[in-house]
Formats: structure tokens, sequence, C-alpha cells
């Protein structure tokens, strides 16, 4: 070290200090600026400062931190609001093809009712008031998620919107091509090629030419029977299974099948249908703060994509809450390891919580309704969250099912391996249980999808020809039109109730342009599945009926085995009546649901609050209740019965919605 110091005497001293390292004493180190050297020179500054100055520093660096979390939290919701403001505002003034519906967004709000039947006429479903001039119409609304922070309360400020919007969106006529499809004459626009899966091509439901404004058709006396009906079945179901899956009406207490809540996401749309505002609401809160689908049970792809999935998009849909739509959204990704096959045909069941999925213990076959009936609600999915795995993987299990050798003239059996992804058990076919809703949505997707995907359209055709080829016979002495099953070349004159959806599906073909002797099969089939109820002794049709095929003194057209006497509250003949009706304006058909209504009141409600399946349809005196009310009876018959009793054919206008199997209603896709 070297020193110097000024001279002796001076008043002042100053001194000069140089420190030397090792290495820069011997000449070998040397400043470069590398990280290295700044480092030690930082650290080497730092070490040198007071302990105060060091504690100075270090809590203004603290401080800053604090009081920038602080304005983050505070400007962070205001920044948000502005930001999702803004976006919206772009968006409307935009065209945004993939989610464009031809109905608006949402339904009118449900009116609140009171409890008391004399209050019933405020439950009208009112139609918002339009300005006038305003034709009355699809509006080419532009679909969008509503902002998270939207409240059931709100609903009214958003029906708002949508009559501005129909001023500045004109629905144009769109001109149709005719196509001949086996004496079939179709008027949609079809393309020639097969639809691409992709998000981004998927299309808009299609301008319909706009109507004259018209009077909100006012809510009538059966309709009011029928909100009582649901509030009475509402009533069990909330006092002794609230949140499970099932109501246990005369032991007052519930069944899981998988804990979520079957019933109460069945019955969401069904309560915004008949205007049940409070029962909604209370409901909404439910699924906002205890669905969860986060837990370890294992569920069935088809039950819990129908019911859940389906209610969930369908609920989305009429009321616009973005709330639906993710929980949608979680439900359908935790399903997606079903698709996890060699064959891509789908497990039966899946672990929600695990994400692993297997077939039954049984067999390693899945059903080909339940591995074909779950195309609506996943397109759709796909369609609102621009994921098209979704879609993939439903699309795939359609065009593997297409090129399938097994069919018998369109009739497919009713098992798929879904290891090899080939048909099992051949030779057996039937319109009912394990087949019935494959030739459902082989209409309703073509429907669905602007009718383009030609694929779909063929090969219902050609199942419906299969059907009148070897399944259609007449019994006697009515000599009633019905559809049999057949077994390995041997008919059998078995009609599950479940077969009672084909007449609704073929009216709903006949009315989307399909051949002309579709609704007279369906106006001879509805008179069947009537009299499966009509020549019974409680007025309900049993689960299975057996029809005479030869005249026998005595005997009635159908003969009902004590094993298959039992009545779960079915809808399928209450669906194939509403269709008859809004098709064809016959009232008989409303008239034969009344008489199904006041039947399900006279031996299936349960004083105490809810409705039960019966085991003895025969039995007036003693029906047998079995103590159970399906999910469905909410979801499903009551919500038709309603719709049926209506006659305003823009309460879920099928030209805008198509029901799912569960009669959860989905938009209609339009072309751009």
């Amino acid at each position: 070290m070297y020193s110097g110091a000024a001279a002796a005497g001076s008043p002042r001293r100053d001194f000069i200090s140089v420190t030397l390292s090792p290495e820069e004493a011997a000449g070998v180190g040397s400043y470069n600026n590398s990280k290295a050297w700044r480092r030690r020179s930082c650290w080497r500054k730092w070490k040198q400062l007071s302990r105060l100055q060091r504690s100075v520093i270090l809590f203004l660096f603290a401080f800053l931190a604090v009081c920038g979390v602080i304005s983050y939290t505070s400007m962070g919701e205001t920044w948000k609001s502005i930001t999702n403001k803004s976006l919206d505002d772009q968006r409307t003034e935009q065209e945004i093809p993939r989610l464009k519906l031809a109905n608006p967004a949402v339904l009118p709000a449900p009116q609140k009712a009171d409890a008391k039947h004399g209050d019933y006429p405020e439950l009208s479903l009112q139609k918002p008031p339009k300005p006038p001039h305003v034709r009355r119409g699809p509006s080419n609304l532009q679909i969008k998620a509503p902002r998270r922070d939207t409240r059931l309360k709100t609903r009214h400020d958003t029906m708002r919107a949508v009559e501005e919007l129909v001023e500045v969106d004109k629905v144009e006529k769109t001109e149709k091509s005719i196509i001949s499809w086996r004496g079939a004459v179709i008027e949609p626009d079809q393309s020639t090629e097969p639809p691409s899966s992709k998000i981004t091509e998927l299309e808009k439901p299609s301008p319909v030419e706009p109507e004259d404004q018209k009077e909100p058709v006012p809510i009538n006396e059966r309709q009011l029977a029928v909100i009582e009906a649901f509030r009475h079945a509402w009533k069990g179901y909330k006092d002794f299974a609230w949140g499970h899956d099932e109501l246990k009406p005369l032991s007052k207490s519930y069944s899981e099948w998988f804990g979520l809540g079957l019933t109460l996401i069945d019955a969401l749309d069904t309560m915004w249908i008949l205007g049940l505002k409070e029962e909604f609401e209370e409901a909404r809160k439910w699924v906002a703060n205890d669905l969860v689908f986060d837990k370890n049970v294992d569920v069935n792809l088809f039950e819990s994509t129908i019911r859940i999935l389906g209610g969930l998009l369908s609920t989305y849909h009429l009321s616009g809450d973005s709330l639906f739509l993710e929980k949608a959204k979680d439900i359908g990704n935790r399903l997606m390891p079903a698709f996890k096959t060699p064959s891509k045909i789908p497990y039966s069941d899946v672990n929600i919580g695990r994400g692993t999925a297997h077939p039954p213990r049984w067999t390693s076959d899945s059903t080909v309704a339940e591995v074909t009936s779950i195309q609506l609600e996943f397109r759709e999915l796909s369609r609102l969250t621009g994921d098209e795995k979704f879609r993939k993987a439903v699309d795939e299990v359609m065009k593997h099912v297409h090129i399938l050798s097994g069919k018998n003239d369109g009739l497919v059996p009713m098992f798929i391996n879904t290891n090899s992804g080939q048909f099992t058990h051949l030779g057996v076919y039937t319109l009912g249980a394990r087949a019935d809703s494959y030739y459902e949505y082989l209409l309703k997707q073509w429907i669905q999808g602007g009718k383009k995907e030609n694929e779909l359209l063929e090969d219902y055709m050609r199942a419906i020809e299969g059907v009148k080829k070897h399944l259609l016979q007449r019994s006697e002495p009515k000599k009633l039109t019905f559809v049999g099953e057949l077994a390995h070349g041997h008919f059998s004159a078995k009609m599950d109730h479940l077969v009672c959806f084909l007449p609704g599906t073929l009216a709903l073909g006949a009315h989307n342009g399909l051949a002309a002797d579709h609704m007279k099969l369906a106006e001879t089939l509805i008179e069947t599945c009537y009299q499966m109820y009509a020549q019974v002794e409680t007025g309900l049709s049993p689960e299975i009926v057996h029809f005479n095929l030869h005249a026998q003194k005595g005997h009635k057209d159908i003969e009902i085995k004590p094993a298959d006497r039992h009545n779960l509250l079915r809808p399928e003949t209450v669906e194939s009546l509403f269709y008859m009706y809004r098709f064809t304006g016959d009232k008989k058909y409303q008239d034969w649901g009344w008489e199904i209504l006041q039947n399900f009141n006279r031996y299936t409600r349960v004083p105490t609050g809810g409705y039960t399946s019966i085991n003895n349809v025969q039995n007036p005196s003693n029906p047998e209740p079995r103590d159970k009310m399906e999910s469905f009876f909410l979801g499903e018959t009551l919500k038709y019965m309603f719709l049926l009793f209506s006659d305003d054919i823009d309460l879920i206008n099928l030209d805008k919605y198509v029901f799912n199997t569960e009669a959860h209603p989905l938009p209609i896709w339009v072309p751009a």
C-alpha cells in the first residue's frame, strides 16, 4: 500500500489509498467488463455502505413493492372492465361466423311466479316488445359468451341489446338448391364435399325470412297444469333429495348414480321454459357453489353427456349465463379420456376425477346407441369453445360406423367392440334399447349442421327404408302399425316404449324436406303409441308390449308380459305428440297428451311431493309404486308436455333448435 501526506504544519491532511489484489500486483488481473467482475464490483460497493444506508435502501425497495401490489389490485378490476367493454363493443361491430346463430342468444327471462294456482297467469312467457316497424324473426345475432359479471337479474338488459341488434342485422333470403335422394326432395343448401371439422368453418344457423309482428301467446290452462305438476315434483326433490341425483318420493330420500345432481341439471332448461324464475335462480346457485366434477367417480359417457353436458349447454343458450358454459367445458374435458381406445370407439365409463376410462366389467363392448348419441353435444361444445378436439372425436365415431359391415339395409346391430371397432352380436336389429337414438342422431346431426353432411342423411334414409322392409307389421284387430324386432331372420312383435321416439323423428325429417311418406308413417305410428296407453287399465303404457299378429276373440292388439308392465314416467310418446301437433296443428295430439298427464297425476303422484315410477300399469287399484322419480321426468316428460300444449311456435322454434335425446334444445347452425 502506498500512502502520502501533506507537509507538516498544514491545517488539512489528504490521504490517497490504493489496494491491489495479489493478481493485480502480479500484473495478471485487469478489468474486462465481465459479468463476474461487475458482480464483485457491485458487491464491494454495497459492502462499503454503512448499515444505516443499506437499511434505508432495503426499506425503500420494500415500500415500493408493497405500493405496486396495492395499486395493481385496486386498478385491476377497473382496467379489466374497461378492456372487456372495449372488446365487446368491437365484437358487436364485427361478424363472428363461427358463433352466429339463427336465434337470439337468450330467451326472455322467466317471469316471477307465485306458488298459488290463482297467480299462474303471471307466468306467461311474454316476448319482449319490439320497436315499431321491426319485423319478427331470427335476428342473425352474434353470439358470444356473456361477461363474467353477468347475473340472472340483468337478463332484461340483455334482451334490450338483442332488440337493438335486430335493427342492425337484417335477414337476407337465401336461395336453396333442390336435391333428390331415393325419392326424397331435399331443399336445403348442401355441399358436394364432406364438411370440414375445423372449427373456423363451422356454420352459422340459417337466416329465415322475418315474420310479421305477433302478439305473445299467453299460457293456457293445460300449460298451467304442467307447471303445477312440475312444482309438485320439484317440491319433493327440494325437500328430500336436494343436490342428489334422483328423488325417492315414498321413502322421502334419494338415490345416487353419479352424485352430480342429475335431476337438478336435467331440469334447468325446463324451469327456464316454464318461466319458473325463483326455482331457476335457486338451482343456479347450487350449480355455482356446489356442482364439482373433480371427484373420484365413474360416470356413464352417454348418460352424463346427454343429461349433464346437454343440459348445461342448453341452459347456457337459453339464459345467456356463462356459468353454464364454463361448467359444460369442465365436464366435456373430463369425458374425453373415454375416446382413448384402439378403435376410437369410446369406452362406456369414465372416472371424471382420475381421468381414466374403461368398458363395463363384464364386456369390452359399448352399445351402438351410446357411442353414436353424444355427437350433438360435443359438436356444439367445439363450436362454442373453438376447440375442435370434441367434434373430431365424435365425428370419427360416425365416420367409422358409416363404413362398417354388419348392417342390414341400414339397420345396425346393438353392440360394437371398443378394441376391434367392429359390430358384435350380429343379426339382431331393433329400434328399441341400445340402438334407438343412433337413428335419431343421424337426422338431428344433419339438421344441426345445416343439412350439409350427406353421409348422415344417406345413413338415415337407408335405415328408414330398412325399418319399412324388415320391422313394420300390423296388429289385430285394429291393424295398428308397429315396429318390431328382427333376430337372426326371425321377426318378433315386441316393441319398446322407447321406439315411440320414431314418429316425432319421422315428422321432423318430413318438416325438413324429406319424403312425404315419412309423415304418413309418423301419423300411423303415433296412433299405435297412443294405443299403448289407451288399451291399458291405468291409461299408462308399459315399458314393453307385444302385438297380436292374428285376431283372437276377446284379445286386444297388445299383450303385456308381467316383467314388462312397469312405467318409468318415460317421455317418448309425449315427445312425438309434441312434434306431431307442432307440424300438423291437429288438436287430437294435445288431447292425447292431456289424457296421459291426467293419468300420471292419478296413478304416479305422491302427496308429499314428487312422482314415482310404478310396477304394474294393469292394476289401477294398486299400481305398485317403485319409489323412484327418474330425472328425465322433469327434464323431458314435463317439458314436452308444456310445449305440446303451447300454440306458440316460437317457444323453442324447431327451425332454430334441435333437441338432443334428453330434450335439451341446441341451436341449429347456418352457413356463413
